[in-house]
């Protein structure tokens, strides 16, 4: 039975995964095939650079293409412009926070196949994520970090428009 939990995702960043993996699969593979194939025909490939080097390549695109293919499988798709409570956070939702300093910080919580989190976007799994999940503006929330506690209040959540 597999215990892992979902692998949720935006509309937009299933697209990017699908995207990712025609982009490898429609161009790049053929390409580096057709180098490979060049390549083995120039004779002793033991010592052939393009042939090692590309066979090497082509290992690392296969197995990029069954991790994307996995994902995508895996994938439970939530369009955050459909979330019915707008009032509280959840998967999808854009917050403002201030923390104990008075600095703001904006995150969107989603998939982490999409997190990049310097662009402000969190992993629904990390632990701001999880601190964070079912707030309401004027919330205090305490995220325990590597370099120690914080708290941060919520000021601000947003929904893309639906």
């Amino acid at each position: 039975m597999n215990d892992r939990p979902p692998n949720y995702i935006t509309p937009a960043g299933l697209r990017a995964l699908h995207e990712r993996y025609e982009h490898l699969f429609g161009d790049e593979r053929p390409k580096l095939v057709e180098v490979i194939s060049w390549a083995a025909g120039n004779g002793d490939r033991s010592e052939n650079g393009d042939y090692i080097y590309g066979r090497k390549k082509l290992r690392e695109i296969d197995r990029e293409l069954g991790h994307l293919s996995r994902r995508m499988k895996a994938a439970k798709v939530v369009d955050p412009a459909h979330q019915a409570d707008r009032s509280r956070v959840w998967f999808g939702a854009t917050v403002t926070l201030v923390d104990e300093d008075d600095k703001e910080r904006v995150v969107t919580l989603i998939g982490e196949d999409e997190a990049d989190a310097g662009q402000g976007r969190i992993s629904w799994r990390s632990p701001l994520a999880r601190a964070l999940k079912g707030a309401t503006i004027g919330d205090v929330r305490r995220v325990d970090l590597p370099a120690g506690p914080k708290e941060w209040e919520v000021l601000g959540i947003s929904y893309p428009a639906g």
